[in-house]
Formats: structure tokens, C-alpha cells, sequence
């Protein structure tokens, strides 16, 4: 009886704190678009659904106040709402969608950004009571929404209207939803994030040098030997965390930056195929359709004819 009350409370006191977000979520950004209140917060509002974007997913935490988004990754696909959160350890090429959005209920989100050197820090504050983490697991993953990290995210989107307090209980607030974090079922891909956590900043590091150098040759048995790691375990070990081979990785990388390079500088596709490391234009076309599922000129269109409609909302 006295367990059924307590989640009964619990119920009640997430569905208070969820109207509360999505109130504050709307003051602070109150037509479609995002925010950046505080340092490393973000705050998104959006009245209609979403096409597929293919974004660069960054190290953070997402809470949905209102509405669903979907987020592919390789051939993964992770829904969330109010309910659920996503985390994601590792900076990698993804595909999001918005999938429940209107005018009276716009989709709102918050979205914290991580570091590898706060999570560390944390971690070795925690010491021995934290879970030890498996270098393997995937970066990216949904899990249910609990009160208590629901709370900690509200009293950080208070800070937004408070800001004499932020400076001094932003860190704490951060630091308790890290904690919070590593203490569940989210621990172990927290550990992507640590300096110190076995292979995972080798992963890292091949995930920062193919960002880097995304329009050079990709030789794989140089990338491990540089991190000390055979090809094989590096092949086996970045597929683990972020669910596409180094290849794949390298080309979701060069097609996205193609795809802003012509929708935001005007390059036409040859030119941009050569810019991001392609020597033959027709088999950008073709990467370039199996990825976005349409031909260059054709989807870049259809993303500007996206943009305006979204601009006169």
C-alpha cells in the first residue's frame, strides 16, 4: 500500500513538474527555434513535426517537456518523450525527426551538453560506488525519465529566470544530473565520456581525427597504429560504440558537410563533392542519394522549400 501511494505521488509530482517545464521551455523561446540560455543548455521549441535532419550529434543529456523525436543512428532508431531521455557519449553523424509537434502543443525540448572532463570529475568524486563501465556499449540509448532527474532539470531551467543564483548552483544542479546519471541504467555509457576508462578514448580519438581529416584518404591501418590498437579491434570496437565501421562513419561525414556546403554557401554539387574529398562526382551522387534518399539538387531544394515554410509559421 504504502509503495503504490508513494509511486501514485511520484506520478502526480512528474505530470506538475512536466506543465511546469513546458511553461518555462515556452516563455523562454517562444516562437520555433532555439535558445541557449546558459552555458551548455539548450532549449528547443518547434510547432510542426520535422523532417529528417542529419545533424552531428553532440556529448548530452535530452529531456522532451512536450511532443516525440526520433534520432537514427546507423540503422538504429531511438524514440523518446516526456517520459523517456536520450543520452549520447559520442559525437557522431545521426538522422532526427520530430515526430509530434502543432501550434497548441509545439514539441519543447532541453538538451545539456557534457564534457569528458566534468564526467571525469565526477566519476573520481563518486569513486567505488559507481558501476564499472563497458567500453563496448553503444553511445546512444533512451531510458525512462525518473522524478528525481526530472526535478534536477527543472531546477536548472529555473536558473534561466534567476540570474544572480546560475553562477553558483548551475555547476551543483550539473554535477547531480551527471551523478544521477552514473548511479543508473546509463552508467556504463557515461564511461565513453571518462579519460580513463579503457579503450574508450581510443574510440574517441578515431572519432575526432575522422572528423578532422573527413576529406583525406582514409587509411585504417594507419588510424590504429597511431592508437596502438590492431585493425581488427579498432574495426570491431567503433562499430560497438557507434554503430558504423570507420568507412561509413567517414562518409556520413563528408555527405553532411556536402549538404551544408550547398544549402548555406551555394556550391553546387561537383564542387562540393570535391570539397569534402570525393574524386568522382557520380559516385557522390550516388552516396549522396542512398543517404538522404534523394538526388543532390533535389533534396537540397526540398530543404530550403523547408526553411521558408518554417520561416512563415
Amino acid at each position: 500500500m504504502t509503495t503504490n501511494l508513494q509511486s501514485e505521488r511520484e506520478l502526480l509530482q512528474m505530470q506538475a513538474n512536466r506543465e511546469e517545464m513546458v511553461e518555462r521551455i515556452k516563455r523562454a523561446v517562444p516562437e520555433d527555434g532555439h535558445a541557449q540560455p546558459l552555458e551548455g543548455l539548450y532549449l528547443f521549441h518547434s510547432s510542426v513535426p520535422r523532417v529528417h535532419m542529419h545533424t552531428l550529434a553532440v556529448p548530452s543529456f535530452c529531456v522532451i517537456a512536450q511532443g516525440s523525436k526520433e534520432i537514427m543512428v546507423g540503422e538504429s532508431v531511438y524514440r523518446y518523450d516526456p517520459f523517456h531521455y536520450l543520452i549520447s557519449t559520442v559525437e557522431l553523424p545521426r538522422f532526427s525527426q520530430i515526430t509530434d509537434a502543432s501550434r497548441e502543443r509545439p514539441y519543447l525540448s532541453f538538451r545539456l551538453d557534457f564534457t569528458p572532463a566534468l564526467v571525469d570529475s565526477v566519476m573520481i568524486e563518486a569513486g567505488a560506488s559507481l558501476p564499472r563501465g563497458d567500453s563496448n556499449v553503444r553511445a546512444t540509448d533512451v531510458s525512462p525519465l525518473d522524478v528525481n532527474l526530472q526535478d534536477a532539470v527543472l531546477r536548472l531551467i529555473r536558473l534561466i529566470d534567476a540570474p544572480a543564483e546560475a553562477p553558483v548552483f548551475m555547476p551543483l544542479i550539473v554535477r547531480e544530473i551527471i551523478l544521477r546519471l552514473l548511479m543508473g541504467k546509463q552508467s556504463a555509457r557515461l564511461h565513453h565520456l571518462s579519460l580513463q576508462n579503457g579503450n574508450t578514448p581510443h574510440i574517441a580519438k578515431a572519432v575526432e581525427r575522422l572528423r578532422q581529416d573527413f576529406d583525406q584518404p582514409l587509411r585504417i591501418e594507419d588510424l590504429a597504429r597511431e592508437l596502438s590498437m590492431s585493425v581488427s579491434g579498432l574495426h570491431h570496437q567503433f562499430k560497438a560504440v557507434t554503430e558504423l565501421s570507420p568507412l561509413q562513419f567517414q562518409k556520413q561525414i563528408r555527405l553532411q558537410e556536402a549538404r551544408r556546403l550547398m544549402l548555406t554557401e551555394g556550391f553546387d554539387a561537383e564542387n562540393a563533392a570535391y570539397r569534402v574529398g570525393y574524386n568522382n562526382a557520380s559516385q557522390f551522387s550516388r552516396d549522396y542519394k542512398s543517404l538522404f534518399g534523394v538526388p543532390p539538387i533535389r533534396d537540397v531544394q526540398r530543404l530550403r522549400e523547408e526553411l521558408l515554410a518554417t520561416a512563415n509559421v
